[in-house]
């Protein structure tokens, strides 16, 4: 359909399909002025599975929501929310869309509302319609434009619906379609020759941002004629306005309402030239001015900048601060390429670059944290240093006191009379929870003002306080510290919310996992045997080792089993995964293993019954599992094995040597699957070693070299006392801080009976 292959180009919407365009730009218009925003978009299903596009959006740049054109129903963002509930999701301001959906504040840090409406007729789920307008700090969604939005909706599904009945197409594919907006009008004479009387070039922008007019000084500054500019998209005319560096200054302001001032180098027509660029919106439209005499360096994370005296501000302070140093910045001689496409190639500071990565990054590592300890981590990795603090702090909440759980780079011990305490206690800490809002005190003087006799660890520096909540629920609050005084700028304290948002949500996950950790480890320790059987003529030992990955406790186990018939059964098994569900599974099958071998079953039968049951049980786990029984007096062994690793048998002289026994597949897998039996001898003096995979595996090495590992280990291991034979075995494994998988390995040593 519809393309738009750079923030300079328009989109075609030459090939969209006619009726659905005329179908979509309707409802998107009537959704704009039913509910009085400023931008709409409608999303549609694609033909891949669980992904929505962005099929047309109108009233705001379209190129510069090119991250959002794509999205997967199963991402904690709005539009997927209220694609997945059906129901619809109304963000009346910053602060509410924050505490649900921080990921959408952390790469939107603006004021302004979203709502968004499912689009369904019965149980067909077409997408989403969405309407941006401005912000209504506090005050929610009407019912009447609650109302309105839904019978947009309404209205669209049924038409979407009318237009599949005749074979109209309602899946969206490709890029979306932009809805021009009228040609942008020049103004009136009288203003044309006021602004025209001006040093500083002006431009008018519409809100799709195509240039309206163009004042004599920006023809003059920018080389080009006014009627070449008037109409065209402003990164379509100004290319070196388009670069990535600038999207967000951009968006800024043409979301939030507020003024935007950023530097920016021009391209291959004036290569070195820097100008200030200054966005002033308005409902109608947005006034672009140019200017030099400007240097490069800025702080992307902070346009602008509050001064340290001023006071201190919270959340609650909502005014617009702009950066009085921005028109007062040298000439700078920093040279400037520019690539194919007319994008310069900016110049940034190593410090720049990472404070505009560091915030992603840290979005992106907080998805791969699993415990508490690895999300602290990782704030005190990207999170301090993209906004220069030196000082964090972590509280978690439980049973209504807060518990310090991560610090660094505060005094020893300094936080430790604040540790446990209640929510009652008048603390920054705790009312940033307690209220749900951020607190930012600009210099230690405000933070003691604020809360007189609180004690302090430094008597120059800032503090932010950031309560942790997650999907409305309290986890805790975080605190920032900096050695210096210093302001936070509007779209800093947007970012730094939603950023706590999204720790808060990353400790959540952590604290469940920890849960089930411990409830796992609980269940596999009651599952496994706690004595083995001493028998004449046989000594046995089991071993077992957790992963230090991932959930950590498997499915693995062992066990030896007395049957009627005197002889002993010896059992390794290995089921998939990891967690709660592994460990239950693995208690299943221990149990089953023990009631067919107590029945006086085969060993051919122990194991077909057992595939039979968690076919039954499980159906898609699937688990190893070797099975041999022993006869002590005699040293005859009928072993069966279902997709396991080859047991070792180690002779009375040493040798060492990988078994052959015959197998089947792992179980869970084929109802009618055969498990054959091979029999041998185990003489006096020898040892069997079963095992199970996380003893022989290793990141990016063939298993085969592991088993050699361990026959080679097992070959020069003392034979007795068996106990430390097992430990020598696993010692090594155990020494490994990176371990994937669990293990478990059994040994058994005859010594004595027949020869």
């Amino acid at each position: 359909m519809a393309r738009a292959d750079s923030l300079g180009a328009a989109p075609d919407t030459g090939d969209a399909p006619d009726a659905t365009a005329q179908v979509l730009v309707r409802a998107a218009t009537h959704a704009l002025e039913a509910v009085g925003g400023y931008a709409a978009g409608i999303y549609l299903r694609s033909p891949t599975t669980g992904l929505l596009l962005l099929a047309v959006f109108t009233g705001l740049p379209l190129q510069l929501f090119r991250p959002w054109w794509r999205m997967q129903v199963n991402r904690p963002y709005p539009v997927a929310e209220a694609y997945r509930s059906g129901q619809a999701v109304l963000l009346p301001d910053a602060e509410s869309a924050m505490s649900r959906f921080p990921q959408l504040m952390a790469g939107l840090p603006f004021t302004f509302a979203s709502l968004y409406e499912p689009v369904t007729a019965g149980t067909e789920r077409f997408g989403v319609l969405v309407v941006l307008r401005e912000a209504t700090p506090g005050i929610p969604v009407g019912t009447a434009d609650r109302e309105r939005l839904r019978r947009a909706a309404e209205q669209l599904a049924a038409d979407l619906t009318a237009l599949a009945a005749a074979g109209g197409r309602v899946l969206w594919e490709g890029d979306p379609m932009g809805v021009p907006a009228p040609p942008p009008e020049a103004g009136a004479e009288g203003a044309r020759r006021a602004a025209d009387r001006l040093a500083q070039a002006v431009l008018s922008l519409d809100r799709e941002g195509r240039i309206g007019y163009v004042n004599t000084a920006a023809e003059a500054l920018l080389g080009i004629d006014g009627p070449h500019l008037r109409g065209r998209l402003l990164w379509e005319a100004l290319p070196w306005l388009g670069h990535p560096a600038y999207e967000d200054h951009f968006r800024a302001g043409f979301m939030s309402g507020e003024p935007v001032h950023f530097p920016a180098r021009r391209g291959r027509h004036a290569p070195g030239q820097w100008l200030s660029v200054d966005l002033y919106p308005a409902a109608d439209g947005v006034t672009l001015t140019l200017g030099t005499s400007v240097k490069p360096a800025y702080t992307p994370a902070s346009r602008t900048r509050h001064d340290p005296d001023a006071g201190a501000h919270t959340d609650a302070d909502t005014h617009a601060h702009t950066d009085a140093d921005t028109h007062a910045r040298a000439d700078t001689d920093a040279d400037m390429d520019t690539d194919v496409d007319g994008y310069a190639d900016l110049d940034v500071s190593a410090d720049e670059a990472s404070a505009l990565y560091r915030p992603v990054a840290l979005a992106i590592a907080l998805t791969e944290a699993v415990t508490a300890r690895q999300v602290s981590a990782v704030v005190t990795e990207e999170l301090l240093p993209a906004f220069g603090g030196r000082q964090l702090a972590i509280y978690l909440l439980d049973e209504r006191h807060l518990y310090l759980a991560w610090e660094t780079g505060f005094p020893q011990g300094f936080l430790n009379r604040f540790d446990g305490v209640s929510l009652d206690v008048r603390l920054p800490g705790v009312e940033t929870l307690t209220t749900g809002r951020p607190m930012f005190f600009e210099s230690m003087q405000h933070l003691a003002t604020a809360y007189p006799g609180i004690p302090l660890d430094a008597d120059v520096g800032a503090r932010a306080f950031l309560p942790l909540i997650a999907s409305g629920r309290p986890v805790g609050s975080c605190i920032l510290g900096f050695d210096s005084p210093r302001g936070f700028s509007p779209e800093e304290r947007t970012v730094l919310t939603a950023l706590a948002g999204l720790i808060a949500q990353a400790l959540a996950r952590a604290r469940r996992y920890d849960s089930e950790v411990a409830l796992a480890r609980g269940l596999q320790s009651a599952l496994l045997p706690h004595r083995l059987p001493v028998r004449e003529h046989v000594d046995t030992v089991g071993r077992y080792l957790p992963g230090t990955q991932g959930m950590e406790v498997g499915g693995d186990w062992y066990d030896v089993v007395e049957t009627g018939a005197g002889l002993l059964a010896l059992v390794i098994g290995d089921v998939q995964g990891h967690g709660v569900a592994a460990a239950a599974t693995m208690g299943q099958l221990r149990s089953a293993v023990r009631a067919f071998a107590l029945s006086g079953s085969t060993p051919e039968q122990v194991v077909s019954g057992t595939n039979q049951l968690l076919i039954d049980l499980d159906p898609g786990q699937f688990a190893s599992c070797c099975y041999m029984l022993l006869d002590p007096a005699s040293g005859s062994v009928m072993a069966a094995r279902a997709g396991h690793p080859q047991p070792l048998l180690r002779h009375p002289d040493g040798r060492t040597e990988v078994l052959d026994l015959a197998g089947g597949v792992v179980l869970g897998i084929d109802p009618e699957a055969s498990y054959p039996v091979t029999e041998l001898r185990l003489t006096t003096g020898s040892i069997l070693a079963l095992y199970t995979d996380g003893l022989v595996e290793k990141p990016g090495l063939d298993i085969d070299v592991g088993v050699e590992r361990l026959r080679t280990a097992l070959e020069a291991a003392r034979p007795s006392p068996l106990t430390e034979t097992a430990d020598r075995l696993i010692n090594e494994a155990g020494n490994t801080a990176d371990r994937p998988d669990d293990i478990a390995l059994l040994l058994a040593s005859r010594t004595g009976g027949d020869p």
